[in-house]
């Protein structure tokens, strides 16, 4: 499958999925493991309307929770630890393009986003590429997170600071 043919099932699968009604939650894992093309643990709770580029790039471990708005961009992967909570409107972009502006156009810069257990990321908050959030951190709404985040920290801001141990 090309590039182009992955985004679009992407975009076809999301689509469907958006259409189903929160209370219907076995039918939208159903849906999910068909974007993923793995099997979600039946505690996956999804609010939609949820946005992706691939989907195949995903992996999720029990108890997550992804609110509406939600943008999972893993061209360069995204890995969801157990018991993880993404409020509103969070993205996880693991891809860009090159800040070189004549290389900008010429292709896709990727690097895996890892989130670890028992993480819990705010409103609106965004994830780059090549981040790691470690064990029981929480990321602030509106973050910005452009570095990895150690465990039991609270970052906030853009871009994300640790304000303090948890």
């Amino acid at each position: 499958m090309t590039f182009v043919e992955k985004v679009a099932r992407a975009i076809r699968t999301t689509e469907r999925l958006n259409t189903i009604p929160y209370d219907d939650q076995e039918s939208i894992r159903k849906t999910w493991s068909d974007l993923t093309g793995r099997e979600v643990d039946e505690t996956f709770r999804l609010i939609p309307p949820v946005y992706c580029d691939h989907g195949i790039n995903i992996t999720l471990g029990r108890n997550v929770f992804v609110n509406q708005g939600c943008r999972f961009n893993d061209i360069g992967g995204i890995e969801i630890d157990d018991d993880v909570m993404l409020g509103p409107n969070v993205s996880l972009i693991s891809a860009g393009h090159s800040t070189s502006p004549a290389d900008r156009r010429r292709g896709i810069t990727a690097a895996p986003i890892r989130i670890g257990r028992n993480v819990w990321i705010g409103t609106g908050a965004i994830v780059l590429q090549g981040v790691t959030i470690g064990a029981d951190a929480i990321v602030g709404a509106g973050a910005v997170v452009t570095r990895s985040v150690p465990p039991a920290t609270l970052v906030v801001g853009s871009p994300a600071r640790v304000v303090r141990k948890l």
